[in-house]
């Protein structure tokens, strides 16, 4: 969907589809059948956005065949699906059983989270809609936390750099433009919005800048005030948004509150948790381990990396943070001027969900995804946007 901005400029908001994770062309284009096209109509909308998620297989297909790739795009015009950001986090295997710790690997030490970047970006390019000139891929926040030294940092920078020079390359040949979001995340190296201004600033380039997941963002606890202005007055930009909520526990010394949040622990993905006390932020890197005896205090409320639907909070006594959600969206686009234009909602853990929750079929999870991006699209128009045609 595409609102327009008070300022004229037009907001992009779309669904990462690494909720319906495929590591083939063949299942990219399933998706888009199965479950992309059928919470297009089910919004009413001529034209919905999409954040795709292309493993490095599909990548690597596409990549060799450009007959297949204007079948992409040919695929995606004819289905009412546009492309103008990427979710370039997850490499492979975002399906499988367990993904936990997977997800990290490669980081940016490894040339071939390069290479991958880099593919993605020339796909991107490629795919983009005839009158839009920008597009965002969204990556890994440099690296897990463990092990990452001070050749590692320089190296990760590095390639960093060597991916913008690339990208000014590709704006020249093709006239898009195409920007870079480092994706801040609870237990990597850049694990708040705070953490990436070193980094970022020693990179120095106007193509990479920070991707802001308002889940992620939460769990830290971080002040979205506080924390956008920074940025901002680091001279960092923000290219893309992902809106999505983390799981809030007010009072986890309460028995029946731990036993609610046992039931979101699973082992499909990573949920770290934190809280806040004396020595600042406290965490642990899963669920499970904070529920296990003492690991964290419980005196302070929790919050755990679990995406919950944005337009269906938890069950009391849970809730979620969809009000920090709210005050990101007022920060960047709530004002004269738009400070991002990508805003992608993402839900990747429906399935993750404990099992009375989970969409039981294909339909039902089409209507929650639609119903979250309606919600998304209420609160834009609350803040002065208009949805176009």
């Amino acid at each position: 969907m595409r609102l327009r901005h008070p300022d004229g400029s037009t907001v992009h908001l779309a669904y990462c589809t690494n909720v319906h994770p495929a590591e083939t062309l063949d299942g990219v284009l399933a998706q888009l059948r199965d479950h992309c096209e059928p919470v297009r109509r089910r919004l009413g909308a001529d034209r919905l956005g999409i954040g795709l998620w292309l493993a490095r297989g599909a990548a690597q297909e596409l990549s060799a065949d450009p007959a297949a790739l204007r079948g992409l795009r040919a695929e995606l015009d004819g289905r009412g699906l546009e492309v103008v950001t990427l979710n370039g986090f997850p490499y492979e295997g975002f399906g499988a059983e367990e993904v936990k710790y997977r997800v990290y690997k490669p980081d940016w030490t490894d040339p071939e989270r390069l290479e991958h970047t880099a593919d993605l970006a020339r796909l991107l390019a490629a795919l983009l809609p005839d009158d839009v000139t920008e597009g965002t891929i969204s990556t890994l926040p440099l690296a897990w936390r463990t092990g990452f030294d001070e050749a590692a940092r320089q190296t990760a920078h590095s390639a960093l750099r060597a991916l913008a020079g690339r990208l000014d390359a590709l704006e020249e040949a093709t006239g898009k433009s195409i920007r870079i979001g480092l994706e801040p995340e609870p237990g990597c190296t850049v694990e708040t919005t705070a953490d990436a201004i070193a980094p970022l600033t020693a990179i120095g380039s106007p193509r990479i800048g920070v991707c802001v997941d308002t889940c992620h963002l939460a769990t830290s606890f971080e002040d979205p005030s506080a924390a956008l202005g920074a940025l901002a007055a680091a001279g960092i930009a923000v290219p893309k948004v992902q809106l999505s909520a983390a799981l809030h526990a007010e009072h986890p010394d309460r028995p029946d509150v731990r036993a609610a949040l046992a039931e979101f622990a699973e082992p499909r993905f990573l949920h770290q948790t934190r809280t806040t006390g004396d020595a600042g932020l406290l965490g642990t890197d899963d669920l499970d381990e904070a529920l296990a005896g003492r690991a964290l205090p419980d005196t302070a409320p929790w919050r755990a990396h679990f995406h919950v639907p944005l337009h269906a909070r938890p069950a009391a006594p849970l809730t979620s943070t969809v009000p920090v959600l709210r005050e990101v969206l007022a920060q960047l686009v709530g004002g004269p001027v738009a400070r991002t234009r990508h805003l992608e909602v993402e839900t990747y853990t429906w399935q993750a969900l404990p099992a009375e929750l989970r969409p039981r079929d294909r339909d039902q999870l089409a209507d929650g995804i639609a119903a979250e991006l309606a919600l998304a699209k209420d609160l834009l128009t609350d803040l002065g946007l208009k949805e176009l045609p």
